[in-house]
């Protein structure tokens, strides 16, 4: 089951270094793009993947095509993509050995969350870090 405790998500927030933003977006109004630069403003290392922007830069970071594509070990995938795709990036979360898989607020699929647990990684769905952080801070679990 994903994570729901909020020491456990906490302690997801504190462990994780790398990040791949999955839907990263360059419009300042999507919510991808507002997480995307609240994460940078915490010190996270954020490599956004979208494949229709690959190669060119969002917020001083190079954009990737997929997760395979970038060049160091992910700690999180945070996921901005609509849930119908989950299955098919729990596979890839898993062949980059990314520790914990982050979906966004709407992006659910049980199954997916099932088959990602099987395999070790740890997940935490239908929450958003922007939001989860600052709540977590204000509970003195950061």
């Amino acid at each position: 089951m994903p994570l729901n405790d909020d020491a456990q998500i906490a302690g997801v927030l504190r462990s994780v270094k790398t990040i791949a933003l999955l839907g990263a977006s360059p419009k300042p109004e999507r919510p991808s793009n507002e997480v995307m630069r609240f994460l940078l403003e915490k010190g996270y290392s954020v490599y956004p993947v979208n494949p229709g922007l690959a190669g060119s830069e969002l917020m001083g970071q190079q954009v990737y095509g997929s997760l395979e594509d970038v060049p160091v070990v992910i700690d999180m995938v945070d996921v901005f993509r609509n849930a119908s795709f989950l299955p098919q990036i729990v596979e890839d979360v898993i062949a980059c050995h990314a520790k914990v898989l982050w979906t966004q607020l709407d992006v659910v699929d049980q199954e997916a969350a099932l088959r990602a647990e099987a395999q070790g990684v740890l997940v935490v769905m239908d929450r958003c870090p922007a939001i989860e952080w600052p709540r977590l801070k204000s509970l003195g679990f950061l």
